[in-house]
């Protein structure tokens, strides 16, 4: 049984937070922030705390923190194991290697369905940022209360786009279609992967939304939309899951051993429009935090001065970056790590 450390908030909500990412395009930064190659979600990028506690402390709001699961990956164990010292390991899905968010996903989903068959679950991101924080919670909130209320369906929330942005997801709603699903949510017409310009430029003006990759439903509707999209790897996971109490991350491992890396977006989500619906979190300020340009912009959004030096780690600035660097002599590493720790030069004592 999972402990209790207080009473839950409400009934049945659950919530996964996805950490088995290696974040490899902000390598640069977070080499030079923390000495290694830890990945981005594990890293006090900003705020003077690690992404990863962030994301922990966002959903806390919405879910009982002992209802909380961490998605991880097994090599990445020496940066998150502090961290994670007091979650017991039932909360704490180990894989043995990244085989991509489909397998995290599935393996997560079967976790919570044994401790708690009428769970309702959030999947989110461990390594993203709302400058509106408590916008993007409200959403949160209100996404479960609907998915409490109509448990067929699974709720995906998008953030309101300020710009064409060619290197996000997009989510074309159906808006002009009567849904069934009540006036704050819409049916999910299509899906756009990183479109091209004149695309993007297109799906801005529809008033088309990002995709943040937080998704919400009653965990049994999940796993129905996975066996439906991905039977093999459904079966897989479930035959190796349920043969047995014990040993289940060495039954699992030649399963991922075999696997191919495999993305729930486009393997599940992109067949399967009839079973979700999106809901807009207005203007929240999210990133995704997947290059420098992006951790830029996020230090801009937090009122954080950018001096030109930073400008080298993104080897190719665009206009909207350039627009946002200030002339300063400023060592680049010295100004990262500046950076990272924002008001609080002790982050550092963590990493000795």
């Amino acid at each position: 049984m999972i402990e209790s450390s207080r009473p839950s908030l409400n009934d049945h909500r659950w919530g996964v937070i996805l950490a088995g990412g290696d974040g490899v395009r902000l390598r640069p930064l977070t080499r030079l922030a923390c000495g290694d190659n830890r990945p981005k979600q594990f890293c006090p990028l900003l705020g003077g705390r690690t992404l990863l506690a962030q994301t922990q402390s966002r959903i806390s709001k919405t879910v009982a923190p002992d209802r909380i699961l961490f998605a991880l990956t097994k090599k990445h164990e020496p940066f998150y194991s502090r961290a994670l010292d007091e979650v017991p390991p039932v909360r704490k899905v180990v894989q043995p290697c990244n085989r991509g968010t489909l397998p995290a996903i599935l393996w997560a989903l079967l976790r919570v369905l044994r401790l708690d068959g009428q769970a309702l679950v959030a999947f989110l991101p461990s390594d993203h940022h709302f400058s509106n924080e408590s916008k993007f919670t409200s959403a949160l909130d209100s996404a479960f209360d609907q998915t409490k209320a109509n448990r067929e369906f699974i709720i995906l929330l998008g953030a309101a786009a300020n710009r064409p942005e060619t290197e996000y997801g997009w989510i074309e709603p159906h808006y002009a279609e009567a849904n069934g699903y009540g006036d704050s949510l819409a049916r999910v017409k299509r899906f756009w992967e990183k479109p091209s310009k004149d695309v993007a430029q297109q799906l801005f003006a529809q008033g088309c939304l990002w995709n943040t990759f937080v998704m919400v439903g009653a965990a049994d509707a999940f796993l129905t939309m996975v066996r439906r999209a991905s039977p093999a790897i459904c079966r897989a996971f479930e035959e190796e899951l349920f043969s047995a109490d014990a040993g289940e991350e060495e039954r699992l491992g030649q399963v991922y051993a075999d696997l191919c890396p495999s993305d729930f977006s486009k393997e599940v989500l992109s067949v399967s429009s009839d079973a979700l619906a999106v809901a807009s979190c207005g203007e929240i300020g999210w990133s995704d935090l997947g290059d420098p340009q992006r951790f830029i912009a996020a230090l801009h959004e937090e009122g954080v001065e950018i001096p030109c030096s930073l400008s080298a780690l993104c080897k190719k600035c665009s206009p909207r970056v350039e627009s946002m660097i200030t002339p300063s002599s400023v060592d680049t590493a010295q100004l990262l790590g500046d950076a990272v720790t924002l008001s609080n030069p002790q982050i550092q004592e963590q990493f000795q």
